[in-house]
């Protein structure tokens, strides 16, 4: 595996495929490796979402301590625009974000830290993707990000086709109370 760390602190991981004639071998999580290189090697919960139509849009999600995710994001079938958010207000980055394409030809993944809001649109239709995540779903618990924030201003790449109620209702970060929330 091949991590390149990036400028918000997240990792961007490459597979090293080992090819012969029948395709290739690729080893994509060791929690040794993960540990060496100072990402959280713990797996408490898979998620697996697919999505039928390109653009849908899903996030931006992220939850509050004590129960902030790291997060291990792969595309399975298709391709996604990834992008996160940093959520944690005494950093240097505290809300920028970051966009990276995962698809399944690429087999490129992202491991996304704590106190970092993720979410992502497909590219393609019939997309699949599949994350790793260090703590269990606590609802209670579970902040968002607007998707449209002009305060983000992120520059999804697709119009949006579709997204959740849910989604659509997170509150802009200026009146969101974000400070707040992160502190807890």
């Amino acid at each position: 595996m091949l991590f390149t760390t990036t400028p918000l602190g997240a990792c961007v991981i490459d597979a090293e495929q080992i090819g012969d004639t029948r395709g290739f071998f690729a080893r994509v999580y060791d929690a040794k490796i993960f540990d060496k290189h100072g990402l959280e090697s713990a797996i408490r919960q898979c998620n697996f979402s697919f999505s039928k139509n390109r653009g849908t849009l899903r996030g931006m999600h992220y939850q509050r301590a004590p129960y902030e995710e790291d997060k291990l994001v792969r595309c399975t079938m298709g391709a996604i625009y990834d992008v996160i958010v940093d959520a944690r207000p005494d950093s240097k980055t505290y809300l920028k974000w970051e966009g990276y394409n995962l698809t399944s030809d690429n087999h490129r993944m992202l491991y996304v830290p704590k106190g970092f809001a993720h979410g992502f649109q497909t590219l393609q239709d019939n997309t699949e993707v599949f994350y790793q995540v260090s703590q269990y779903y606590a609802p209670d618990h579970e902040m968002g990000m607007r998707w449209d924030d002009p305060d983000l201003n992120i520059s999804w790449p697709l119009a949006v086709s579709e997204i959740s109620e849910k989604d659509k209702s997170w509150k802009s970060v200026a009146f969101s109370g974000m400070e707040r929330y992160n502190a807890e």
